[in-house]
């Protein structure tokens, strides 16, 4: 029987060592010179994030490929997200998809399924461990995306906290129950108690910015049980320091993305592209360890 997903991703976690969540945002325009000089940028694409992804996998544990990039490689785009995402899962990665999905429920029921790849796109083995989900639109949203994770053994990170600098506007507004921020934050708790692994985490997570260590620190305690995506590690200006909040006392219940910093780690060093990137991850990975151990 197949695992549950928290339990999954804390054992890939306890395996390597390693919370590194390697994001994975294809721009045609940052492809490396190699790959650069082709009319077939689809192509290009595949080629580019395989090797990324050959090159950190012993250092990280999940990739996080980002929608919207291969969705604007239409209309190849999604099937490439597809071959990205089974080669990924090829090479021991836990695969997060990064869609950000919430509508009304007959749409989001349909997302829902796109999303795990439950359609004639998408290979049994090319369907995500986990995807993201926007919560703002109301629970009634989240429901077919909670229905369908549970079907496939799957997982969702919702949207609590995000690292964007307006995330403030709304997320942070005060009401009588507190910031909406908090608000959400019990509903994913309410989710989460009802879906816990045999790890003690369980497979609705949530999204919670390394840009606001505080807000991180104060979350964490608020959903005990869910595991934290958190994103604003490297290129957004946030470090160890302050993602070590997002820990429980034996290191667990988070994994730490970075994108740009990885990906595009030949852009700031004379370096081939794939050791760039290998270099990029075992050093997050390091530094990471360095607070928790």
């Amino acid at each position: 029987m197949k695992q549950q997903f928290p339990d999954r991703l804390m054992q890939a976690v306890k395996a390597k060592d390693s919370r590194v969540c390697a994001g994975l945002d294809p721009r045609p325009e940052l492809l490396p010179p190699d790959l650069s000089n082709t009319s077939d940028v689809v192509e290009a694409t595949v080629r580019f994030c395989c090797g990324i992804i050959e090159a950190i996998a012993p250092y990280a544990v999940c990739v996080k490929p980002q929608a919207a990039f291969f969705e604007a490689l239409a209309p190849d785009g999604l099937a490439a997200m597809w071959r990205v995402i089974e080669y990924a899962k090829q090479h021991g990665l836990l695969v997060i998809l990064d869609a950000k999905r919430g509508d009304i429920s007959s749409t989001a029921q349909a997302y829902a399924r796109a999303c795990f790849g439950l359609h004639n796109q998408a290979s049994p083995a090319a369907a995500p461990d986990a995807v993201t989900v926007n919560p703002y639109m109301g629970a009634d949203t989240i429901e077919p995306f909670l229905d369908v994770a549970d079907s496939v053994q799957g997982g969702l990170f919702v949207l609590v906290k995000t690292s964007n600098p307006g995330s403030g506007d709304l997320q942070d507004l005060k009401t009588d129950c507190g910031h909406v921020y908090e608000k959400v934050s019990d509903m994913v708790c309410g989710w989460a108690d009802q879906r816990t692994g045999e790890c003690g985490y369980s497979s609705v997570g949530a999204v919670v910015g390394a840009t606001y260590p505080e807000q991180l620190a104060e979350l964490r305690c608020r959903m005990p049980r869910s595991i934290l995506l958190v994103p604003g590690y490297g290129a957004q200006g946030s470090g160890a320091r302050d993602v070590a909040a997002a820990f429980d006392a034996d290191g667990l219940g988070a994994v730490v993305n970075s994108s740009r910093g990885i990906m595009y780690a030949y852009r700031q060093a004379d370096q081939n592209w794939r050791q760039a990137a290998a270099r990029a991850a075992g050093t997050m990975r390091e530094d990471l360890n360095s607070v928790l151990h």
